[in-house]
């Protein structure tokens, strides 16, 4: 196998697919006025309702100086509040809003209606997210 080919890189693939798939996104979030990475803080919050900022930026993989303006964003959208923990003054603690609640019943229909685009069965897509999940981890525990 040719090491230097385009086609043979795995890294472009997963540009690719990554920038396809935002792409089914883009249309939906538009409708929520949200972009992509609002989306996935979004995730975030609607699972755990309240998390740092640190927690947050751990868990999507994103740095404070990235991660601040989206939060930023999305607090003038009133979906969240940015608050200083009273017993860390350096620690912001990030919590779902009202508006965000609201936000959530809006996107139920987004996970469904991108994995369409994907044609993958539920066991394939139980087998590639584990297959993912572990390359992730692995990649993480490199970088430490």
């Amino acid at each position: 196998m040719e090491q230097l080919c385009l086609e043979n890189q795995l890294c472009f693939k997963f540009y690719a697919i990554s920038r396809q798939v935002t792409a089914h996104y883009r249309p939906l979030l538009e409708e929520l006025d949200i972009t992509y990475p609002q989306y996935l803080v979004m995730l975030v919050l609607w699972k755990e309702r309240s998390i740092t900022v640190k927690e947050l930026g751990q868990r999507l993989y994103l740095d404070s100086g990235t991660l601040t303006p989206l939060l930023k964003r999305l607090e003038q959208k009133t979906f969240l509040v940015r608050r200083r923990d009273p017993a860390d003054e350096r620690s912001v603690i990030i919590t779902l809003s009202a508006n965000g609640k609201k936000l959530q019943q809006k996107a139920k229909k987004i996970p469904a209606t991108v994995g369409k685009c994907l044609s993958l069965n539920e066991l394939e897509y139980k087998q590639l997210k584990a297959q993912l999940d572990v390359m992730l981890q692995h990649l993480d525990v490199e970088t430490e």
